[in-house]
């Protein structure tokens, strides 16, 4: 047993301890430490400075390109976010009713918010066609009207059966045109008419309806800027009352030229209170020499998409108070340039290779109000051998010659100008703004 406790007995002994050397030699040279410095207070930025510089692009853009700038800078900061989102409200555009629905839940009155954004509105534009599955109704379209109690401008669009083209058999949209544009109902009338007192209508009719654009203009006698297009209006009844607003601006671009009988129920008014006349097709000869023999005197804008017969030229030389005269077409009778007003500020003509120069070269140096020049290039105009002859003679007497376009220049804002050619800006914005006539919301929203 001793020894069998001697081999598997437990040693009392402690064992001998190993050597055990440290080495914290490192291979690299340790880092220097890092000093972190305190992060600065952050300074924001006035909500009038981010205000001023979202404004900023607001003259040099287009209204597309604006719109997509400010859903870009929304997404910067929830100050951004607040005046870009304020900025976009000023131009609204619906065309379905999911559209509509968001619309009515962002200006919703019983929120500050709501009530914030649906002020802000000044334009607004929305399409009503009949031939799309989630197309915004007439009821929603008058309820967003009514929703915007500073609404200056409204685009209104009309889609249905009887669009032009559409008549042709196997049109590649002659499917989509079958049903009727129906005639606003009295109920959304009634709406309408409880809702802001619209200054600027633009109606665009590419139905078979004849009727709407005279139920809006009953509705607005406040309307002083009127734009139409599309089909051609007609009276449905030769016994109406005249229109009663005065006018003061009227742009057509009808298929046919509508009678002289209808021009004169719709400005019947307007005499001595419209400055500016632009008609974008043709007018045949009777409706031409009635406007200009009527409302000459007075028009401060002219627009023709020609002016190529001597009688034509001789009825715009009797509007002697004219401060912008556009024609579109490349020709245009040399009589016309040889006695244009004193006052004109802005001529715009176009020019194809063989426009005749000259006469335009002696206008810009008789002139002494001129101040800009636009060109609209036709063909091969830009090679014209008397172009640097006019752009001389326009740098001589200090005219702004550097306007050159292949469309229709802008039309401006709907507002009144004291100088020409007329352009977007903050100011125009906010003359709208502060001038549209207020009506009772309340009863509006009681209406909806």
């Amino acid at each position: 047993m001793g020894y069998l406790a001697f081999i598997f007995g437990r040693s009392t002994s402690a064992p001998a301890p190993l050597p055990v050397e440290a080495d914290l030699t490192a291979i690299y040279a340790p880092k220097k430490p890092v000093v972190r410095q305190p992060n600065p207070p952050s300074v924001p930025i006035p909500i009038e400075l981010i205000m001023t510089i979202l404004e900023s692009a607001y003259e040099s853009a287009q209204a597309p390109e604006y719109n997509a700038f400010l859903q870009n800078a929304s997404l910067v900061s929830r100050d951004w976010s607040y005046v870009a989102q304020k900025l976009l409200f000023r131009n609204v555009s619906l065309a379905t009713q999911t559209a509509y629905i968001a619309f009515q839940q962002a200006v919703d009155r019983a929120t500050p918010r709501g009530r914030m954004l649906g002020d802000t509105v000044v334009r607004m534009k929305v399409t009503l066609d009949q031939n799309q599955p989630y197309r915004l109704s007439h009821r929603s379209f008058a309820r967003a009207v009514a929703l915007c109690p500073n609404l200056y401008e409204l685009s209104v669009g009309l889609y249905g059966e009887g669009a032009p083209g559409m008549d042709i058999i196997g049109a590649p949209d002659a499917s989509r045109m079958k049903r009727t544009m129906p005639s606003f109902d009295e109920r959304t009338l009634s709406i309408l008419r409880a809702g802001p007192k619209i200054s600027a209508l633009q109606f665009s009719n590419w139905s078979d309806n004849s009727a709407s654009l005279l139920q809006l203009l009953d509705v607005w006698p406040s309307v002083v800027s009127l734009d139409v297009s599309g089909t051609t209006p007609q009276l449905l009844d030769e016994t109406m009352e005249p229109y009663p607003c005065a006018l003061r601006e009227l742009r057509t671009n009808f298929q046919t030229t509508p009678s002289v009988e209808f021009m004169q129920w719709l400005l019947h008014n307007s005499t001595g209170h419209l400055r500016v006349l632009d008609l974008a097709r043709e007018p045949t000869s009777d409706v031409l020499e009635h406007l200009l023999d009527t409302h000459g005197a007075t028009l401060e804008s002219l627009a023709l998409p020609s002016c190529g017969t001597h009688e034509a030229a001789a009825a715009v030389r009797n509007c002697t108070a004219l401060r912008e005269l556009k024609i579109e077409s490349a020709w245009a009778a040399p009589m016309l340039y040889k006695a244009l007003p004193s006052g004109l500020q802005h001529l715009a003509f176009g020019v194809d290779a063989d426009t005749p120069l000259a006469p335009v070269v002696q206008a810009v140096k008789r002139s002494k109000d001129l101040r800009a020049l636009t060109v609209q290039v036709w063909h091969s105009g830009l090679a014209h051998p008397q172009l640097p002859a006019l752009k001389i003679a326009c740098g001589i007497q200090g005219v702004d010659s550097g306007s050159r376009t292949t469309s229709r220049r802008s039309r401006g804002d709907p507002v009144p100008a004291s100088t020409y050619p007329r352009t977007r800006t903050l100011d125009n914005l906010v003359y709208m703004a502060s001038h549209t006539s207020h009506n009772a919301l309340t009863t509006a929203v009681a209406c909806c």
